[in-house]
């Protein structure tokens, strides 16, 4: 069974940090890119940041500077470490598997695209 699991969000102060991690489960992890997206209540889904899987990252203007991925391929886990965090950031955030076949090296990619998902983990940030 293909699975895709998120992890370590909650509730967090302005400022503050939180990190990420999606654990994946059924599929071969080495080939597949990682992307971590997030949708804020009433808002689209937008994407975050990728991380290939030979380790190149790209990342979003939304929270560029902020945010830093990083993939274990022995642990077929991808981490977001997020600092700095604003009311704003407030979202559920997701990871999701798209093959590197399909990546190419296109970092915006339609979300049908993207062949796994996970559920979420919900972020708050108070002010």
């Amino acid at each position: 069974e293909v699975q895709l699991v998120e992890s370590g969000g909650g509730l967090v102060q302005a400022g503050g940090s939180l990190r990420l991690s999606c654990v994946a489960s059924g599929f071969t992890f080495g080939d597949y890119a990682i992307a971590w997206f997030r949708q804020a209540p009433g808002k689209e889904r937008e994407i975050i940041s990728t991380i290939t899987n030979d380790g190149r990252t790209f990342y979003a203007d939304s929270m560029k500077g902020r945010v830093s991925i990083a993939r274990d391929n022995a642990r077929r886990t991808v981490y977001l470490q997020m600092g700095r965090l604003k009311p704003e950031d407030t979202a559920v955030y997701y990871c999701a598997a798209v093959s590197m076949i399909a990546y190419g090296s296109s970092f915006y990619l339609p979300l049908s695209e993207y062949q796994y998902w996970g559920p979420g983990t919900l972020v708050t940030v108070s002010s």
